[in-house]
């Protein structure tokens, strides 16, 4: 509202005049009011959550973990990366490397590692708190901590 009165005023205060100055005058009025109206009504961000998170709320991650444990249960060994991927969605982590025998690349391995356990109340995942799916060569080979320590 201060700001109305305000280019009110230098408004009236230049309108009388009818020189080119006056009319450069207000068109700067007019742009500069139209420029503090536009910070003063871009309103406020407000961050709802924890930005160190990824997490919306304190349950998100719980039917995260029940969701993966759940879509475990559901895999089965020979799937196809992309298959895997459709069913699990995307990982929390990943690691990957060429395994090699004798000096050549004898095959691809990938492991996701989806979050399916709570260990640690820091809004953080962890591997620690994850299964990890390991695949070789784009195919399901194992899921688990027997299957993660065998590669």
């Amino acid at each position: 509202m201060a700001l109305i009165l305000l280019f009110e005023h230098f408004y009236n205060k230049y309108s009388g005049s009818h020189n080119m100055n006056a009319n450069i005058n207000r068109k700067l009025i007019a742009v500069t009011f139209l420029g503090l109206a536009s910070l003063g009504l871009s309103g406020c961000v407000v961050n709802v959550g924890d930005s160190e998170s990824k997490w919306d709320s304190s349950e998100s991650w719980e039917i995260t973990q029940d969701k993966n444990r759940n879509n475990l249960t559901k895999l089965s060994l020979g799937m196809s990366k992309d298959q895997v991927m459709t069913l699990m969605g995307a990982s929390d982590f990943s690691e990957s490397y060429l395994q090699q025998n004798g000096g050549q690349a004898d095959k691809e391995v990938l492991v996701l590692f989806y979050r399916t356990q709570h260990a640690h109340s820091d809004g953080k995942t962890t591997k620690d708190e994850c299964t990890p799916i390991v695949l070789s060569n784009n195919v399901l080979v194992g899921w688990g901590d027997t299957a993660y320590s065998k590669i």
